[in-house]
């Protein structure tokens, strides 16, 4: 047995043994060195007397050249790191099992968790979002009643996209309680199976009209008709390359990006940075430029004549948004383009008619071509349920009356009353950001603050106007977003103006005067003439809202 060859051991140290200590476990009963030397406690019961002991001395390894390892030692070596790696096998076993009992789901994603923890994430920034619960008073426009306190409590509303009023309008209720008695709540459908009706028609042909295209297609959001319109263009035109306004909204955006077509974005409202972008695309490339004529948030117009020439001159096709312009603006409420004399230059618009109309919906008008490429390729429209045949009487009515000379009346007074508002919040020292448009942003520049000042006034003085916050607007830009409408009475803007300078000064907030901007695209040559002259920077313009500055600055 002394002669016996162990192919395990030679050459081996100890800790090299003890390495591989489990895969030599495996041949022990093998060797017949290692086999006879294994210790009495690891040899079965069964097997006990099938093996004889073998003095530790005899059993040397003819393998091992300075003979300081025995079989004996060797083996040992290998069964107590056996023994050891069991017992760690087991104690791991038993830990599995306890997380196992204890945490049972712990091996998938807690999605719960995720939420809770992004959540948490936005109220500590005071990004997070708490619906006001209002319900308008039809019947006394623009009061309403508020119920977030679980309580009634009688308000004003100050921040309302219903610009003109006119979801409450006479005419307009009765086109819709018209059309629901004949014709039921609902559309049955998509346009595709049943939900097609001569309203449908009759309201795009409408839209083209007042838009002086050849067709339209109605959506059921303008969201979704930008998106959809743009997705669909960057799909279909092949090497398609997008030009799209640093300021455009979510949904222009949303239609660009997925479309996953090549995508410039110029400076807002900046035709010269949108020619130095289009300089550097190929002339023959299909091209579509986006841009909005009436910013949401801070009230500004385009140049919309010089955007589209811009456009025009390399090739590119003009899509331009007018959801906060329509009814608004122009002899018959087209919009800037009408008011501007440059619906000829306007390729596609989209537009709304949940904001000035009163109701619900989207539209795009465009070439015949155009709108039925669109019709046909565009799943937002293909795949939505249609408008329903109320919404579709209430825009007809709508449509009418804003086209008419109630229509211009109501503009005429909306304008001046937006006039008046703003010169009174900056004569107050409050910071009315200038714009040319209905909108008049109240810069606060603090989203805890902004969120306070809109509870505040909600709670204290009956008076809703939303706070905007990021990722509406960019952090530090956060305000007061102020829509005052031909309805808001002089006497309801002195209280407005009074109770937020009140608040202003509670919040320890700053009141300032102000001066035109040099970036006032209004009066830009007058304050140039002025500072010739070395006068005071100080609008010449009657209809700018910083002519009334001089007594504030005094």
């Amino acid at each position: 047995m002394n002669s016996a060859a162990c192919p395990f051991l030679n050459k081996f140290s100890m800790s090299s043994i003890r390495q591989f200590a489990p895969l030599l476990l495996n041949y022990v009963d093998k060797c017949p060195v290692m086999m006879h030397a294994r210790p009495q406690s690891s040899i079965s019961s069964e097997n006990a007397e099938a093996s004889p002991a073998v003095d530790p001395e005899s059993a040397k390894c003819p393998f091992l050249s300075t003979g300081e390892v025995t079989v004996t030692e060797a083996s040992r070596a290998v069964q107590e790191d056996a023994i050891s790696q069991q017992q760690l096998l087991d104690l791991k076993t038993r830990d599995v099992k306890q997380v196992d009992t204890e945490k049972a789901t712990s091996r998938f994603f807690n999605y719960d968790g995720f939420f809770s923890s992004q959540l948490q994430k936005k109220k500590e920034e005071h990004t997070y979002r708490v619906f006001k619960k209002v319900m308008r008073d039809a019947s006394s426009f623009p009061h309403a009643y508020e119920h977030s306190s679980g309580t009634e409590k009688d308000i004003t509303v100050w921040c309302s996209n219903d610009y003109l009023g006119m979801s409450w309008h006479p005419k307009v209720k009765e086109a819709v309680s018209e059309a629901l008695i004949k014709h039921g709540a609902g559309s049955g459908g998509t346009r595709n199976i049943s939900g097609n009706s001569p309203l449908h028609e009759r309201l795009e042909k409408e839209l083209a009209k007042l838009h002086q295209k050849e067709a339209g297609l109605v959506f059921s959001s303008c969201y979704v008709a930008n998106d959809t319109t743009l997705f669909t263009l960057g799909k279909h035109l092949p090497g398609m390359h997008f030009f799209s306004d640093a300021g455009n909204h979510a949904s222009m955006i949303q239609g660009i990006r997925t479309s996953m077509a090549k995508k410039h974005v110029f400076r807002h409202n900046d035709p010269d940075h949108l020619e130095e972008l289009l300089k550097k695309v190929d002339p023959n490339v299909p091209k579509v430029v986006a841009f909005e004529t009436v910013h949401s948030m801070d009230g500004s117009i385009c140049p919309t004549s010089e955007m589209c020439d811009v456009a025009h001159k390399y090739g590119a096709l003009t899509f331009v948004d007018e959801v906060h312009a329509v009814g608004l603006y122009g002899a018959h409420g087209a919009g800037v383009g009408e008011q501007d004399n440059c619906l000829d230059k306007m390729d596609i618009i989209s537009g709304t008619l949940g904001k000035a109309f009163g109701n619900m919906g989207g539209y795009i008008v465009g070439s015949a071509q155009l709108v039925d490429m669109i019709r046909s390729f565009g799943a937002g429209f293909i795949f939505t349920t249609s408008l329903p045949p109320t919404v579709l009487n209430g825009c007809l009515a709508s449509i009418k009356v804003l086209a008419s000379d109630e229509g211009r009346e109501l503009r005429a007074r909306q304008q001046r009353n937006v006039k008046y508002l703003r010169e009174k919040l900056v004569a107050a020292g409050l910071p009315a950001q200038h714009s040319p448009s209905h909108i008049i942003p109240i810069m606060v520049g603090d989203a805890e603050i902004c969120t306070k000042m809109s509870n505040d006034l909600i709670s204290r003085y009956g008076i809703y106007v939303q706070s905007i916050n990021y990722p509406t607007v960019a952090r530090g830009t956060e305000r007061l977003r102020c829509a005052p409408t031909p309805h808001h009475t002089k006497e309801m803007m002195d209280e407005f103006v009074a109770n937020l300078t009140q608040l202003w000064k509670d919040s320890g907030l700053k009141l300032y005067g102000q001066v035109c901007p040099d970036t006032c695209s209004n009066c830009h040559k007058e304050l140039s003439i002025q500072r010739m002259f070395k006068k005071e920077p100080i609008c010449l313009r009657s209809n700018c809202t910083y002519a009334s500055l001089q007594a504030a600055l005094a």
